[in-house]
């Protein structure tokens, strides 16, 4: 919000600015220059039905102008009507559409069309056409289906408040939507629901929730635009019954939380039948073949999680968890049973698959890790001469996976690159310590067609050096056919500091080998410690 006041105060101080030089007559060569700015100008000229937009034309040298909107555009402040000769109007519009406003414009001499023209134009007279799209408010219809255990869509379900559809804890609602208005992002949450957020891209056709706690359940529905600002939000109370069911509890996933063990099951546990007796945990790590570590840690106790019934939480006997172990966890079947009565079969080694979420080092470096505070001058060549010198680099707006701004990079055809990122000309560093391993990673959004790609050691990639040369050096993304294309996807790469030191990266492209350019986009560079067994 306060970056759209900030362009909104930044519109008006320009037209004051020029309003009061028109005012002013001072003694100096009148050139004529065509300047056009809307309020919506960074915003895609895009409104909202009913909604302002404001036109300006501060061009220096105007004889005479003339706007010209469409039917259903009118003009609120600066004339009325379709036409106006003022030099700033107001116009709104009162049907969704895409629409032309014109702007002719006489000026006292030849002009300059644009802010880059090194030369007038022959012509004393100019038409401008400015592209305004004007959006519907956000209307949205949903639609609830049952999932069949096949995975196919079940029955429709009626949306109403207090219906109270009776659903098998464990079971799924398919949840989909039609809008009009462009929204953003959409959303779905229900208490009940597991996650009990899902947020719906905008290219799937539906999304499913699933449904373990035992009650009954709202669920609500959200869509929104960032710029016209709009929502929807559709409630419905008691939408969802969960009842008990008879189908076997299944264990779904082993994960770590703050060196504590976590067991998500499908449906909610009754936390008067754990105990920590019937649970065994075993740590394996080969990091050193020659000394294989096998460890067989007590459960010291096992809880219900206060906030997820779902998960059930294991603590052991003062045991650390790393991440190069290999952690199985064993039931022996006892007392456990679900909120429902249903009694859960014993499980034998069943691999923790996801450790605690590693911590970013780069936010608290002066490494730019989401290029929201670098232009291109901060990313200098690093003169190895061809085939390094063939790209373009830029900062990209229209493409940010986070922030504002990505990096946009295009290797052109047998080209390559070599960049690192300075300041002043000494390059941006951030620490690694002795001993330490690292996860090194980025987000990359390639947007060029992969076909015809060439392999093996003539493959187009992405290679990362420590500009001291004393390692490590990093091949994070080797560019294949099957690569996806037009979405973001991360890539990374573990790698041992060795000496600690103060470093920054020489960021290589290569494509030498490849006929066509390859354009990507990257963003949000990671760096974290991995632990790993002393």
């Amino acid at each position: 919000m306060k970056q759209n006041k900030f362009l909104s105060m930044l519109f008006i101080l320009t037209l004051l600015f020029v309003g009061c030089e028109e005012q002013e007559d001072l003694n100096i060569t009148d050139v004529s220059h065509r300047v056009i700015v809307t309020s919506e100008m960074n915003f895609e000229n895009k409104v909202i039905v009913g909604g302002d937009i404001d036109f300006g034309d501060i061009s220096r040298g105007v004889e005479s102008r003339t706007w010209t909107l469409p039917a259903n555009g009118n003009i609120v402040d600066g004339g009325s009507g379709q036409t106006s000769s003022e030099n700033v109007i107001k116009a709104k519009f009162n049907k969704a559409g895409v629409y032309d406003v014109v702007l002719n414009q006489k000026f006292k001499g030849n002009v300059f069309r644009n802010e880059d023209s090194s030369e007038p134009s022959d012509t004393r007279e100019l038409d401008t056409t400015i592209v305004v799209t004007v959006l519907d408010s956000i209307s949205s219809v949903l639609k609830a289906h049952r999932v069949n255990p096949d995975g196919s869509t079940g029955t429709e379900l009626n949306l109403a408040d207090n219906a109270e559809h009776e659903l098998e804890a464990s079971n799924f609602i398919r949840l989909s939507y039609t809008a009009i208005g462009e929204p953003q992002n959409i959303n779905w949450s229900s208490d009940g629901g597991k996650p009990n957020k899902i947020s719906h891209e905008l290219t799937d056709d539906f999304v499913d929730m699933k449904f373990s706690k035992l009650g009954s359940w709202d669920l609500q529905y959200i869509a929104d635009r960032f710029r016209p600002t709009d929502a929807d939000t559709l409630f419905f109370e008691k939408l969802i019954k969960v009842i008990p069911s008879t189908a076997p509890v299944t264990l779904d996933r082993v994960a770590e939380r703050e060196d504590l063990i976590t067991l998500e099951f499908s449906r909610e546990i009754d936390a008067a039948t754990v105990n920590a007796n019937d649970f065994a945990v075993r740590i394996e790590n080969n990091t050193d073949e020659m000394n294989p570590i096998v460890l067989t840690p007590t459960v010291a106790s096992v809880s219900v999680d206060k906030d997820e019934a779902t998960i059930v939480i294991l603590e052991l006997d003062g045991t650390q968890l790393y991440n190069d172990d290999q952690v199985y966890v064993s039931y022996t079947p006892g007392a456990l049973r679900t909120t429902d009565e249903v009694a859960s079969e014993g499980f034998t080694d069943v691999l923790l698959t996801d450790f605690d979420p590693l911590i970013n080092i780069y936010p608290n470096t002066a490494y730019d890790h989401s290029f929201e505070s670098t232009d291109v001058s901060n990313y200098p060549y690093q003169n190895w001469g061809a085939p390094w010198d063939g790209f373009d680099i830029s900062m990209d707006l229209e493409t940010p996976r986070t922030g504002e701004k990505s990096l946009k990079v295009n290797l052109r055809p047998n080209g390559g690159m070599i960049v690192r990122p300075e300041s002043g000309g000494n390059p941006i560093t951030f620490p690694i310590e002795t001993g330490k391993r690292y996860e090194f990673g980025y987000w990359i959004y390639i947007e060029s067609d992969l076909t015809a790609l060439p392999t093996g050691s003539e493959s187009a990639d992405i290679q990362l050096y420590a500009h001291d040369w004393s390692g490590p050096n990093l091949v994070p993304t080797t560019f294949t056919s099957d690569m996806p294309t037009g979405e973001w996807f991360y890539q990374s790469q573990i790698f041992d500091a060795g000496a600690g030191r103060d470093i920054t990266w020489l960021i290589r492209g290569f494509n030498e080998f490849h006929d066509n350019a390859l354009v990507f986009y990257l963003d949000d560079f990671f760096l974290a410690e991995v632990p790993v067994r002393p």
